[in-house]
């Protein structure tokens, strides 16, 4: 297997990182367009090898994509990072016209590549891709409920005092502080209801916290968080190379599936070596329902944004 991250800034050399180190394809390549950065990190990446025992082999590309050819997973990273402040609408002029460049460059090398989006604003990045590219839509797949469901967990375990890894929960709905949809209702600690430990305020605390997540880590970082996007981004990559047919939240091509059509949302998908492979509903309630369209609302909006924009 070949997998390409573009974009060796925090959260692209981070998911490279991971990649290599469970050696989830034999090449990975780096790009970036800023000379030398791609190279650089690809040898330090490198350097490590006979520290952490893994041998995949990390080339590093200033804006050659010819290096790319024959990849079969491309992570799309690049773009400006959020600063404090900033919402992930805010992006979209600048990193549209990035990831229309990067989606064409990474095709025309490796017309059967799988395409993960990173990239935010996420759901019109993911939509945008989509668009631009042409292809089956099952190989363009948005990372970020992946991250967001992540985030959720995190905030669970800390209200109830468990592992994190003990519980099951998803965020559905938009990339976005105020579009995303923490699935509290169907939320479980081994099995059970995480409503047998946490009252509704602590709940309605968890997910607000979880809406929120990645503005709090802007605002203490002063950018974007990094380590797990780039550990969400890899784990997408894990599930496709070795058809794990893992459940996840991604951003996808809805057409029809939960009431949505002609936009790409965060929905609970099978992953495996065909990418998203099949939606999985999860029978919203009304509030939920009511939720995600207001979600999906609020994305289409920006994709709307998105058409009038000369990129």
């Amino acid at each position: 297997m070949k997998v390409t991250v573009v974009g060796a800034g925090a959260v692209g050399a981070t998911c490279a990182d991971n990649i290599a180190r469970k050696e989830l394809c034999s090449e990975l390549v780096l790009v970036d367009i800023k000379e030398g950065v791609a190279e650089g990190k690809a040898i330090d990446i490198m350097q490590t090898t006979t520290l952490l025992g893994f041998d995949t082999k990390v080339v590093g590309s200033t804006n050659d994509y010819t290096k790319t050819a024959g990849t079969d997973v491309a992570v799309i990273t690049s773009g400006i990072p959020r600063k404090p402040g900033m919402t992930r609408e805010e992006l979209i002029g600048i990193n549209a016209g990035i990831v229309k460049t990067v989606t064409k460059s990474i095709l025309k090398h490796s017309p059967n590549a799988i395409i993960i989006v990173i990239s935010n604003p996420m759901d019109t990045m993911t939509y945008l891709a989509l668009k631009e590219s042409g292809v089956p839509k099952n190989r363009i797949i948005g990372m970020g409920g992946i991250l967001d469901s992540s985030r959720f967990k995190y905030y669970l375990s800390t209200a109830i005092g468990c592992s994190a890894n003990d519980l099951q929960g998803f965020v559905i709905g938009g990339h976005g502080d105020t579009t995303m949809i923490p699935l509290t209702r169907l939320a479980t600690y081994q099995g059970a209801p995480v409503s047998n430990h946490l009252d509704v305020d602590a709940l309605k605390k968890v997910a607000a916290d979880t809406m929120v997540g990645g503005a709090t880590l802007t605002g203490l970082l002063g950018t974007s968080a990094w380590y797990a996007p780039g550990a969400a981004g890899a784990a997408l990559v894990e599930a496709i190379v070795r058809d794990e047919k893992k459940l996840f939240t991604c951003c996808v091509s809805l057409e029809g599936e939960y009431g949505q059509n002609d936009i790409c949302l965060g929905v609970p998908v099978v992953i495996g070596k065909n990418g998203w492979e099949k939606i999985v509903d999860y029978k919203l309630n009304e509030e939920e329902q009511t939720a995600f369209n207001k979600s999906a609302e609020a994305v289409r909006s920006m994709n709307i944004v998105l058409s009038t924009l000369s990129i």
